[in-house]
């Protein structure tokens, strides 16, 4: 039981809390570097979250080699001929002629109307889609099997029983047989067409009495043929009217009267745009980076315990947490080292053909280091002769990014987006290795192990600090005892002599 003040008419309470703020000091410096260094922890995994961001699209964009191979079609008749570049390094060029383009097969049977071109279930006519989901059964049509073959495609038995229907046989058809089926309700015929192009006929055939029943035993049908062109000076042939020669999408639109003319080059825009976008993703990192390893440190401003938030308002509070998160990663030697690197990688000549003496710099592109200090090693593009360099030789500027290097683990002689990756992958292990990432657990990585032990010596501080609370009330309780009696013991005498 804790007296406070009673006989001495002290404020207990109000002292023992004073004098546990000393003791509270030492506590309060610990919770403080733990907030610091989760402040850390926080803004090492949002570096890390970027470097991953810009590690993958590199992949994506700079390291693609259709990024460089982006061609641009000149065509004399676009409403004949379309072409495309889909994985082309080489120009194209040449000439067209459309003798005819490729068909489906197709096929319809008769018509299911009568001849009032009604379509009637026992006696009562009913509409084109009430009689396509009929159920066989109902329809009279019985049960049995029929076998259809497409073009260039096996043969397919499709099972019929008294709970088909038109609509479900037809589903079967198109998932099955290569053609695409349908129930027409302006002809109430079951029409086909071949899902591809090119030589061939549809057949059926199956249960006669089936067949008769579906309107099928007497079909009329029409062969595929396939696409009849010049290319170049040599007739050919094609089963579809899109295919692909050198690397080209060749798209036949409709037959030709004269030869269609075409011509590719490299679409510089394309490739200047991809460049461009390098430059200003990597200036941005670096200066991202170099904020952060130059952020003040105000070590003037502590995290704020909520004691001292009480007395503050959010505004403030918001000020003083700004300066006090400030310079977390200050002189950060991975980051630093990082970017050391990455101005050296910058810098590096690449070879860039089979001659160990045919190599590029970043230089040959217009692409040159700004002279101001206070650019922290920004990339300035002189975007003229960046397209010169690419109209040149795309191919070189692909290589002076990309070429694959002697040695995968040691990247040295690779293409500058290579090495540049492979700087951000080494950098994100390193700091992996300090701050962790968000699936890991603390024992793991250097932060993780500093915040746990100072989580167990805060532990251990509260409950010394309630050792010590508990005492000093123990202490004062004693003491207020002691008081009340000695004041009991003097009433009494007063009364005993007063009463004489």
């Amino acid at each position: 039981m804790r007296i406070s003040g009673l006989a001495t008419g002290m404020d207990t309470e109000q002292i023992i809390k004073d004098m546990m703020k000393a003791h509270r000091i030492p506590l309060e410096k610990v919770t403080q570097k733990k907030q610091y260094t989760e402040w850390q922890l926080d803004d090492y995994r949002s570096v890390n979250r970027d470097l991953y961001a810009r590690y993958n699209n590199l992949f994506d964009t700079i390291m693609k080699q259709s990024t460089f191979n982006v061609k641009k079609m000149n065509i004399s008749n676009e409403d004949a001929v379309g072409i495309r570049a889909l994985n082309a390094t080489s120009e194209f060029s040449g000439t067209i002629a459309v003798k005819s383009l490729a068909t489906q097969a197709t096929l319809h049977g008769e018509s299911f109307f009568n001849p009032d071109k009604k379509l009637i279930i026992g006696e009562k006519e009913v509409t084109a889609e009430e009689f396509s989901k009929a159920k066989f059964s109902e329809l009279n049509l019985g049960t049995g099997t029929i076998k259809i073959t497409a073009p260039n495609q096996k043969a397919v038995d499709i099972e019929i029983t008294g709970d088909s229907t038109i609509d479900s046989v037809l589903k079967e058809i198109n998932e099955k047989a290569g053609v695409s089926a349908f129930f027409d309700s302006g002809t109430g015929k079951i029409a086909m067409s071949a899902k591809n192009t090119g030589l061939g006929t549809i057949s059926i055939s199956g249960d006669a009495d089936m067949l008769s029943k579906l309107k099928l035993s007497n079909t009329e049908s029409k062969a595929g043929t396939d696409a009849v062109f010049t290319f170049n000076g040599l007739e050919t042939t094609r089963s579809s009217n899109t295919f692909t020669i050198n690397g080209f999408e060749i798209n036949l639109k409709q037959p030709t009267t004269a030869p269609v003319t075409f011509s590719s080059a490299p679409d510089t825009d394309k490739v200047v745009e991809s460049v461009v976008k390098f430059v200003d993703d990597y200036n941005k990192l670096i200066e991202d980076l170099n904020k952060k390893i130059r952020e003040p440190k105000y070590r003037d401003f502590q995290p704020l315990s909520d004691e001292q938030k009480k007395d503050m308002k959010e505004k403030e509070i918001e000020l003083w947490e700004e300066k006090a998160k400030s310079g977390t990663l200050r002189n950060d030697p991975s980051i630093s080292n990082m970017l050391t690197s990455l101005r050296s990688v910058m810098s590096s000549s690449v070879q860039v053909g089979p001659d160990p003496n045919d190599k590029m710099s970043l230089h040959n592109l217009g692409i040159s280091t700004s002279i101001n200090f206070k650019d922290n090693g920004k990339l300035i593009i002189d975007e003229t002769k960046l397209r010169e360099a690419i109209t040149e030789d795309p191919n070189k500027v692909y290589q002076l990014f990309n070429r694959k290097p002697t040695d995968d683990k040691n990247p040295i002689d690779g293409g500058i987006a290579v090495q540049y990756r492979k700087v951000v992958g080494d950098t994100r292990k390193s700091i992996e290795q300090k701050a962790g990432s968000g699936d890991v657990v603390n024992d793991t990585f250097v932060l993780g192990r500093s915040l746990k032990s100072m989580e167990k010596q805060i532990e251990r501080f509260e409950d010394r600090l309630k050792m010590t609370e508990d005492r000093y009330w123990r202490q004062f309780t004693a003491m207020e005892k002691a008081i009340q009696r000695a004041n009991a013991q003097s009433a009494n005498m007063m009364n005993m002599f007063g009463g004489q």
